[in-house]
């Protein structure tokens, strides 16, 4: 139960993130050309036959020209069995970027073969460990074959190997990694549904006895997998926790999980807890902040808790100066100890946007928030395969956090004054805020002719009034209709 991780190096997710950026519109022509040199490298370095044929084929490639509108899970032959799980790994359904991805016949040969050679030497292993060896030679031969077909991208046998493996494996610690490289497949193909479904069985194990390492992992793995289903209220504290103890490198890299993180309580936490745990938290400290700041996180000489106190709001009135943050990019391979090899490959970061959405958004320096809200949006939110998806929905939800916290400390505003404070027009303000009135998200008016925005959030009294008179009519309706049933069996009994 204690053991080292097993099934942690396939699938590599770093190639997912490759792939998605080839059909990204928005990344820029080297980065695709840098990723569609790793695809094939990796390709050619791991053997990856199926995987190479999903991509690129000139007919069934999901990155081909040609193979534009194909399915992402193609079946081959009318009597293909339906997949064990989906694929959406491009950066859109509806129109992928055309990319130029070379099929070459002779490599997708050479690479078949290889593979069966590979296989044919499992299944050697194997019948000789059944002959002359114990079942966990037995095992140990066929968890080779399960991470082979992780390696080499064909999903639906690494599940089925998986499965296999998992339904004979006695040793609780090798069932919970069988179950974490199960959700890495199912997050490297993009199934969502797979994965939720695969983290509530390795839930249930962990809580059956699984160490403390392994309880950690799947903490990350689950913050992972709400963020990617905009669960941010749910993931924040999971991720947020990660930080001091992630050792989830075949996951993700850790400036991704700081980015995640931010993102996450920014979104999410209230006021107070922002503060603690993300505004004053070491671990993003050492990382966003700027000067004494950053050196005294990484010393240890602040901390946050229960003891960080809030502070007040300046008024948003006020014109402040841009917060300062991390200008620089930071590589955290020197920030993070005890990491391995994945920590010291990591690339440097430019995490001063994210600084300055954190710093603007806590002191209500509005006009910069936006500023470093689009910018966020054009570093992070457009790059990421998981914050992709959700990207409009996410710089939405941010708008409406300031516009809600400048809102709650006034019962009346200038129209005009609160657009100079955002930086906007009062016409964008204006459609801006009547989106959130109509969905009863911001509870104000907006009065144009006199060009102010009153608020009128209801007293507690008032709301407990109106909850109780909601609620007792719903009471009435149900007792009546269970009245006209008694007597309506009461006349047929007579």
């Amino acid at each position: 139960m204690g053991s080292d991780p097993q099934y942690i190096k396939y699938p590599n997710l770093t190639l997912a993130q490759h792939v998605f950026n080839l059909s990204n519109p928005a990344c820029d022509a080297t980065l695709r050309q840098t990723s569609l040199k790793h695809l094939q490298d990796a390709i050619s370095e791991h053997k990856m036959a199926p995987f190479y044929r999903y991509l690129a084929h000139p007919v069934e490639g999901i990155l081909n020209s040609s193979g534009e509108g194909a399915p992402q899970h193609p079946h081959h032959g009318a009597n293909a069995t339906k997949p064990l799980i989906t694929s959406n790994m491009l950066a859109s359904r509806k129109s992928p970027q055309k990319v130029d991805f070379p099929w070459d016949e002779e490599l997708y040969q050479s690479l078949v073969e290889d593979n069966k050679k590979e296989l044919e030497t499992f299944q050697k292993e194997e019948e000789d460990a059944e002959e002359a060896a114990g079942e966990t030679e037995v095992q140990a031969a066929r968890g080779k074959r399960a991470e082979f077909w992780a390696r080499v991208g064909d999903k639906d046998k690494a599940i089925e190997s998986g499965e296999a493996l998992l339904e004979k494996t006695g040793f609780l610690g090798t069932k919970i990694d069988l179950t974490l490289a199960m959700i890495r497949i199912g997050l490297f193909f993009g199934d969502l549904l797979f994965v939720k479904k695969i983290i509530e069985r390795a839930e249930t194990l962990v809580e059956s006895g699984g160490d403390w390492d392994r309880r950690n992992r799947l903490k990350a793995y689950k913050g992972l997998h709400l963020l990617t289903i905009r669960s941010y209220s749910l993931a924040a504290p999971l991720l947020l926790d990660s930080l001091s103890t992630f050792t989830s490198y075949e996951l993700c890299s850790y400036s991704s999980l700081v980015i995640y993180s931010v993102l996450a309580g920014s979104l999410s936490l209230k006021r107070v807890d922002f503060k603690a745990k993300v505004v004053d938290a070491p671990e993003i400290k050492a990382i966003l902040g700027a000067g004494e700041d950053q050196l005294a996180a990484l010393t240890g000489e602040v901390s946050s808790g229960p003891g960080a106190q809030d502070e007040e709001m300046k008024d948003a009135s006020v014109t402040k100066s841009t917060p300062g943050g991390a200008t620089t990019a930071v590589n955290l391979a020197s920030l993070v100890t005890g990491s391995g090899v994945q920590a010291e490959t990591e690339a440097a970061v430019d995490f001063s946007s994210l600084a300055n959405l954190v710093n603007s958004l806590y002191n209500g320096n509005y006009r910069s928030f936006f500023r470093a809200l689009a910018a966020v949006e054009d570093h992070f939110l457009t790059q990421d395969r998981y914050l992709h998806e959700h990207r409009a929905w996410f710089v939405r939800e941010m708008r409406l956090r300031a516009y809600q916290q400048l809102l709650q400390s006034y019962r009346v505003v200038g129209l005009n004054s609160m657009a100079n404070d955002f930086g906007v027009t009062v016409d964008f303000l204006d459609r801006d805020l009547a989106k959130f009135i109509s969905s009863n998200r911001i509870s104000c008016t907006i009065d144009r002719v006199n060009g102010i925005i009153e608020t009128n959030r209801p007293d507690d009294k008032n709301k407990q009034y109106a909850d109780v008179v909601k609620h007792g009519d719903s009471l009435i309706t149900k007792i009546q209709k269970y009245g006209q049933a008694v007597r309506l069996r009461g006349s047929e009994r007579s």
